[in-house]
Parts: C-alpha cells; sequence; structure tokens
C-alpha cells in the first residue's frame, strides 16, 4: 500500500484550494451563516479527549442552537445515556468541530472552536422545553465558521425519501444489544419498551 506521509506530498496530489473554498472562512458569524444555524434542527458534535474522539448527534427543533454572539453559540444539553462521552471530552480538551445539517438542503455549516460547559441555572433554565431546563449548556467561542457545499448531500441522495432504507431491513437497538450483552439484555423487551422510556427521559 502506497500512503501519503508529507503534506508536500498531499499537495502534489490535490493542487492548491480556490479562492471560494478560502473566502467563506469566517471568525465569526454572519446574518447568511445565523440562517443556516437558526434553520437547523440537527448537529454532529466532534470533541477530542486523552481516550481519543467522539463524534455525537444532538437534536432538537430548529434554531435549538443558540447563536449568543456573533463569536459564541450556546448548545443545551438533554437527557439521554449518561456516557456523557462529548461532556467528558470538553472538559479536559475544549476543542470541538460542528457540523449542521438541514432537511432538504445541501448546504450545511460547519463551525470550529473551543467549549466550555455551564451549568448556571438561569441559563439552563432559559433551555427549558415543556418545564425541564438544559442539564448543562454548551458555550462554544468560535475560531472558524463556514458552509460546506452540496456535493456530499447530493451524491448521497440523502433527502430523497425514494432512498430511504427500510428500517426492518437492519438490526434494531435491542438485537444489537443482545449481542453485544452476549443475551444478558433481553433486545426483544427493550425495544417494546423504546417508545416510552423515550417519550419519558425527552427532556
Amino acid at each position: 500500500m502506497t500512503t501519503i506521509t508529507t503534506i508536500a506530498q498531499l499537495e502534489a496530489l490535490y493542487g492548491q484550494p480556490g479562492e471560494t473554498s478560502l473566502v467563506k472562512e469566517l471568525d465569526r458569524i454572519i446574518p447568511e451563516y445565523a440562517a443556516l444555524i437558526k434553520a437547523s434542527p440537527f448537529v454532529a458534535l466532534a470533541t477530542a479527549g486523552p481516550e481519543g474522539l467522539d463524534c455525537s448527534p444532538r437534536g432538537d427543533l430548529p434554531g435549538f442552537v443558540r447563536i449568543h454572539d456573533e463569536r459564541t453559540l450556546m448548545l443545551p444539553d438533554r437527557r439521554g445515556n449518561n456516557r456523557a462521552d462529548s461532556l467528558k471530552n470538553v472538559v479536559r480538551d475544549g476543542r470541538v468541530g460542528l457540523l449542521f445539517l438541514i432537511p432538504g438542503s445541501g448546504t450545511t455549516l460547519r463551525v470550529n472552536g473551543r467549549a466550555t460547559l455551564s451549568i448556571d441555572a438561569e441559563l439552563c433554565a432559559s433551555f427549558a422545553v415543556d418545564g425541564k431546563a438544559a442539564r448543562s449548556v454548551m458555550v462554544v467561542a468560535i475560531d472558524a465558521v463556514y458552509f460546506q457545499c452540496a456535493r456530499a448531500i447530493v451524491r448521497s441522495d440523502l433527502w430523497n425519501a425514494d432512498r430511504h432504507v427500510d428500517p426492518r431491513s437492519l438490526p434494531t437497538p435491542g438485537d444489537i444489544l443482545a449481542v453485544t450483552s452476549r443475551e444478558r439484555i433481553d433486545g426483544k423487551a427493550y425495544d417494546a419498551e423504546w417508545p416510552e422510556r423515550a417519550k419519558a427521559t425527552m427532556w
């Protein structure tokens, strides 16, 4: 296998980025980027820590990531499985990457920055849904923000309903847990309980 081991080799293969790939990157949120953030109900959150990397999904109603000012974003943390992999990473290494997706749009938005976790009661309460405050709020100081062109979305045909996979053709969470736990967890019972459990821990 032939591998690339230097930046010079990489640049010789790929060349230099065009002007449009560079001028789109800013260190602050402009109104056009704000519009994308406000329209997004989903973001992939990437973090790094001593144990390695983590990328996890975050989702809520569009605009759930709050624009505090042109250089600061706020992301509430809701109830989940309590692994807290991303949060543990942020406590020890604040570097984060965010990738915003907007259903129906090919444009995505990328944000790189440095995060801290706030448990300020007033701030967490300001993110309350159905009377339940956020458990914590990730405050992201922006280093870079830029849009990503639609090539990946177009190639994947991500938003085409005719291409959606039938969930029944895939292993269920219960199926997977039964295997990984060596049958200690009853997979069928887990799947049967999931809808109500999800509602109980939604916020």
